[in-house]
């Protein structure tokens, strides 16, 4: 195993990250400079916001890798008395040694983040990002700075490590998520076919890109609805979020496909896409936690369309939704529950969209879909393609098929999801709001 660049091992890596901190409130923070391309793709998979975590070690003057301490913004310090002392330094020449280090910290942040401020931390879990460690020194010191900054949890993502050097890493971190840990270890570089010195010009250009990038997460308009919710089903209370937009031309309920939830990054992502376009969205668990434990009720397609029937009604039974129009949009295994629920005789939904769904799963359900139907499906996404293109001559109502050149299943190519909920937001508005 091994990487093209910094951005393949950015994309390789954020499908791991996003898989195990779905649902939290995180900052990627990159370190400079070659660790922000990788966590330029990390950020943008996790629809997050992207930071530069500039720290400085305070090194023996002697031996200026033995760190004795760190330094940060905000004047984030931290001093190893044991190193200190085993060194024999006295205070005045660790203070000498760390006037020099603040200098070069104030210079770099300057150079990288210009008159943008620092990302708050406090309450929030930071994800440091390099493009691998081989000591793990950098790393270590910075996993201290974002904890005296006031992060709640503190999770280093790497592509590559040295095992000492993980390991180490794990003991200072909640969490180090490493998918390459090679026994023989020399360099990063050997790890990368191109591993070229980031310039500082393109370490700039990418904060400016993930600073001017609209946010999955943002503060609420005054007066619209954004809120946890649980949803009654039968005997099983389902978690949600709700949101409403000021002005909603309509609703859209979200159907997650199979090992995946209400916290999904696609979904979350396609969710605010819908939001600024004027729609209402809801995204809950068509499941249980103890549901989702047997494998047979992640694929009971009657029961997850059930599940989506009764979110229906439960918007329809809300003041400030019930006069909104209501479409489904359903991802794998959830877009042949949409279809279904859609197909149900007593259904008033008017849209569905299915993102690299499996209609095939509908069954002869999708002779009696009457919503307008788009279907959504990767280039490279040979075998779904197939079942859709299949799909497609059986559904009756209006229906379009539109295929995303070069994307695969899980649309995590560059450019992918930005057209899934794109096209997503256009069907919806077009079909709901007339």
């Amino acid at each position: 195993m091994s990487y093209i660049n910094r951005t393949d091992a950015g994309r390789r890596l954020a499908g791991e990250v996003a898989r195990r901190l779905a649902g939290q409130d995180v900052v990627v923070l990159g370190l400079p400079r070659g660790g922000v391309p990788v966590a330029f793709e990390i950020a943008t998979a996790l629809s997050a916001p992207l930071d530069v975590i500039v720290v400085r070690k305070i090194g023996v003057p002697f031996h200026p890798e033995w760190a004795m301490g760190a330094i940060g913004e905000d004047g984030a310090r931290i001093v190893h008395q044991r190193a200190m002392t085993m060194a024999g330094v006295s205070e005045q020449a660790f203070a000498e040694v760390e006037e020099r280090e603040r200098r070069e910290l104030e210079r770099r942040i300057r150079q990288f983040r210009g008159d943008r401020p620092r990302i708050p931390l406090r309450g929030r879990t930071a994800v440091i990002v390099d493009d691998g460690v081989a000591t793990g020194s950098t790393a270590r010191a910075a996993c201290q700075v974002a904890r005296h900054l006031g992060a709640s949890r503190v999770v280093v993502a790497i592509p590559v490590g040295a095992p000492d050097a993980v390991a180490r890493l794990e003991e200072e971190a909640d969490e180090v998520i490493c998918p390459l840990v090679p026994e023989i270890f020399s360099a990063i570089g050997q790890w990368y076919t191109d591993f070229t010195q980031t310039p500082d010009r393109e370490v700039t250009e990418l904060l400016a890109r993930a600073a001017a990038r609209p946010r999955v997460e943002q503060t609420p308009a005054p007066g619209r609805v954004d809120e946890e919710v649980e949803i009654q089903a039968g005997p099983i209370r389902l978690p949600g979020h709700v949101t409403v937009p000021e002005r909603a031309v309509g609703m859209v309920v979200f159907a997650h496909g199979s090992g995946s939830g209400r916290h999904s990054p696609r979904n979350r992502y396609v969710a605010a896409e819908l939001q600024r376009g004027g729609l209402g969205t809801l995204l809950f668990d068509l499941l249980s936690e103890a549901e989702a434990q047997d494998r047979e009720n992640v694929f009971d397609i009657e029961l997850l369309a059930g599940r989506l029937a009764v979110a229906a009604e439960w918007i329809r039974e809300r003041p400030e939704t019930a006069h909104l129009p209501i479409g489904y949009f359903g991802a794998s295994t959830g877009a042949a529950a949409a279809l279904v629920a859609a197909a149900s005789p007593d259904s008033d939904v008017q849209a569905v969209v299915s993102r690299g769904g499996r209609p095939d799963l509908a069954g002869e359900a999708l002779e009696s879909v009457r919503a307008a139907t788009l279907l959504i499906v990767g280039g490279n996404d040979v075998h779904v393609l197939d079942v859709n293109r299949q799909a497609q001559v059986r559904l009756r109502s209006e229906h379009r098929l539109t295929i995303v050149p070069g994307a695969g299943h899980l649309f995590e190519e560059p450019g992918a999801l930005e057209t899934v909920a794109e096209l997503a937001r256009d069907w919806f508005v077009t079909h709901l709001a007339s």
